[in-house]
C-alpha cells in the first residue's frame, strides 16, 4: 500500500508491517494504525508514523536499550487481550521528546506490541518509579553517531 508522510512524502509499506492499535494512542485515538520506519541503518530511533494522518508520527525507542532494568509488568488478562501466550510475544517501545538538550522516553505510556498479530496497546503504568520523561541521551555532537550506533 501507498501511504503519505510529511517527513518522507509518499512511501510503499507492505500491509504485513501495519501495527493496529484498536483503542488509538494517549490523544490522538482517532488514528489507529501505524507502521514503523527505521530512523537511520542500525539507529536506536525509529518512526512510529500513522498512516492515517500524514503529519502523526513519533519517534519511539526500545527502552531496554537505554534503562536495561525496565520491564513492562503485564497482566495476564492484558496479555489475553492483545493475543499474546507469554511476555516473549512482545516488543516494547517508548515515545521519545526532547527537552533541552536531552532527549527523553515515556516509560510511564509504553507501546506494546503483539509482534504476531502486529496488535499493540499503550499502557499507563501506575509504578511510579519511571516518569513520563525519563532522560535516554544529551544531545551534542555526538548525537548522529548516538543514532546510527
Amino acid at each position: 500500500m501507498m501511504i503519505n508522510t510529511s517527513r518522507f512524502g509518499e512511501m510503499e509499506v507492505d500491509d504485513s508491517r501495519v501495527i493496529s492499535f484498536e483503542k488509538g494512542l494517549l490523544g490522538f485515538p482517532k488514528y489507529r494504525h501505524y507502521v514503523l520506519i527505521e530512523a537511520g541503518q542500525d539507529s536506536y530511533f525509529w518512526w512510529l508514523q500513522s498512516i492515517e494522518l500524514p503529519e502523526l508520527a513519533f519517534v519511539v525507542t526500545d527502552p531496554s536499550l537505554f534503562v536495561p532494568t525496565y520491564r513492562v509488568p503485564l497482566r495476564e488478562e492484558q496479555m489475553k487481550d492483545m493475543g499474546m501466550d507469554s511476555v516473549e510475544d512482545a516488543q516494547v517501545f517508548v515515545i521519545v521528546n526532547k527537552r533541552d538538550n536531552v532527549l527523553t522516553g515515556n516509560l510511564q505510556g509504553p507501546l506494546v506490541i503483539n509482534v504476531g498479530s502486529r496488535n499493540g496497546e499503550q499502557l499507563v503504568l501506575s509504578d511510579r518509579r519511571f516518569t513520563t520523561r525519563v532522560p535516554l541521551i544529551e544531545i551534542g555532537n555526538n548525537l548522529q553517531k548516538a543514532a546510527s550506533a
